[in-house]
C-alpha cells in the first residue's frame, strides 16, 4: 500500500461519472478519542474495532473506482475469519477496502482502526495482489506481531508463494471517504501500479519528486507507480481545499 509521503500533484486524469458513496462508519466500541492523534495505535487494538456494517463496506468498497466500473465488480469485505466475497461481479475487477496493516509496517498508523483504503483492482491486480492482501490479513488474525509478519511475507516472496505483479496491475483509489489516517487523511484520488521492484530504476524511482514510490520498510519487492487523478469517483473536483 502506498506511502503517504508520495502524495502530490502528479498527474491529472479526469472522470466525469457521478456515483454514490458511502461514509466510514466508526465500529461499535471503537476510541473516538484516539482515532486523530497520530501513532495512537502502537498495537492492535480488539478485532472489532476494524470490523464495518456488511453495507456500508460494500458502498464503501465500490466508491474507490467510477460506477462503470464498480457496478459490475467483486466486492470483499471484512469478516471474523478473513476477506469473503459479499458480491460477485461479472468485469473481473474486484473492490475491497483494506486495513491499515497494508499500510507500510513502519507506518505510525499501521494498527489505526479509523483506516480505511477502499480500492478496486483490475483482473491482473486481481490475482497477483489480493493474495498479500489476504496473506496479510490471515497473519493479523492469527494476532501476529509487525516482525512476525514482516518476516512471514518476506519468506512468502522468497518462496514464491506470494505472486509478483502480473504485467499490468493497477488499482483506482478514487473514493472521497479513504482514510489514510490523521497525518494524511483523505489524500488525492490516485491510480496505482504495480511492478516487479527489479524495474524500478527503469521508472526513476525514489528520484527528486518522483512518483514513484519503492517501499523502504517493507517485506513487498513491489515498486508502486502511483498517479493523482483530478476529481474523485462522485465526479466531484479535487482540490487543496478538500483535503
Amino acid at each position: 500500500m502506498m506511502n503517504g509521503k508520495k502524495f502530490g500533484a502528479i498527474g491529472f486524469l479526469i472522470f466525469a461519472l457521478v456515483f454514490p458513496f458511502a461514509a466510514l462508519p466508526l465500529s461499535q466500541g471503537q476510541d473516538t478519542h484516539n482515532r486523530d492523534k497520530p501513532g495512537a495505535y502502537p498495537e492492535m487494538s480488539p478485532l472489532e474495532h476494524y470490523l464495518m456494517d456488511r453495507n456500508a463496506e460494500i458502498a464503501l468498497a465500490r466508491s474507490a473506482a467510477p460506477e462503470a466500473l464498480s457496478r459490475d465488480a467483486t466486492i470483499l469485505v471484512l469478516g471474523r475469519h478473513g476477506y469473503e466475497t459479499a458480491l460477485a461481479g461479472k468485469n473481473s475487477f474486484v473492490c475491497v477496502v483494506e486495513r491499515s496493516w497494508m499500510l507500510a509496517f513502519d507506518d505510525s498508523e499501521f494498527w489505526n482502526p479509523g483506516v480505511g483504503l477502499p480500492l478496486c483492482q483490475n483482473p491482473p491486480a486481481a490475482r497477483s495482489h489480493l493474495p498479500l492482501t489476504f496473506k496479510t490479513t490471515e497473519l493479523v488474525l492469527a494476532r501476529r506481531s509487525r516482525k512476525q509478519m514482516f518476516d512471514s511475507i518476506k519468506a512468502a516472496f522468497d518462496q514464491k508463494e506470494l505472486p509478483m505483479p502480473e504485467h499490468g496491475s493497477m488499482c483506482y483509489m478514487m473514493s472521497k471517504q479513504q482514510n489514510f489516517g490523521p497525518k494524511f487523511g483523505k489524500a488525492d484520488p490516485h491510480l496505482m501500479f504495480w511492478f516487479p521492484q527489479p524495474d524500478h530504476m527503469a521508472w526513476g524511482a525514489d528520484m527528486p519528486d518522483s512518483p514513484v514510490d519503492v517501499h523502504q520498510y517493507s517485506p513487498q519487492p513491489i515498486t508502486e507507480f502511483t498517479m493523482s487523478v483530478a476529481k474523485w469517483s462522485d465526479g466531484t473536483v479535487a482540490g487543496a481545499n478538500q483535503r
